[in-house]
């Protein structure tokens, strides 16, 4: 399913998203769509079913996760926005990259994500980990979980 370019629409303008908005059928647009910042900084989006790794086309991302738009007097919002991608598991600092994709596209925006996943891969098991109410306790081995995001070790 990865292809080269990948499987998202480019979005680097506000022509394009309005392209691409203009296209969504009223059901597609009542649920979130899936998306990457890619290294280029530029914003894909794809449906919601879609795979990060397939909207990036297998490429590294800055950032991923779920989006949703709203439709206001003065045109289209994200309402909601968060890294909630287990392919990628971006850290929650990724925010600074999508707030700039969106304003590329001169979209109005939250000030950060409206729903933060906590990632974290286990030094143990090697396991991914989402950490839920601050307990950065690995749920496959039980050994402690860094505090510092760690799911890229290239990064």
């Amino acid at each position: 399913m990865v292809r080269p370019g990948g499987g998202g629409r480019l979005i680097g303008s506000a022509a394009d998203f309005d392209g691409w908005i203009a296209e969504r059928s009223a059901a597609e647009l009542a649920e979130p769509f899936t998306f990457v910042v890619g290294m280029d900084g530029v914003l894909r989006l794809a449906p919601r079913r879609s795979e990060h790794v397939v909207c990036a086309g297998g490429d590294l991302v800055l950032s991923a996760g779920e989006i949703s738009f709203m439709r206001e007097a003065d045109g289209w919002v994200v309402c909601e926005v968060s890294n909630q991608s287990t392919g990628y598991c971006p850290d929650v600092s990724s925010w600074a990259e999508v707030a700039r994709a969106l304003d590329d596209v001169e979209l109005g925006r939250p000030s950060g994500f409206t729903h933060e996943v906590v990632f974290r891969r286990c030094p143990d098991c090697q396991d991914h980990n989402i950490v839920r109410e601050d307990d950065f306790v690995c749920v496959f081995c039980g050994s402690d979980l860094p505090m510092a995001w760690n799911v890229d070790p290239a990064a």
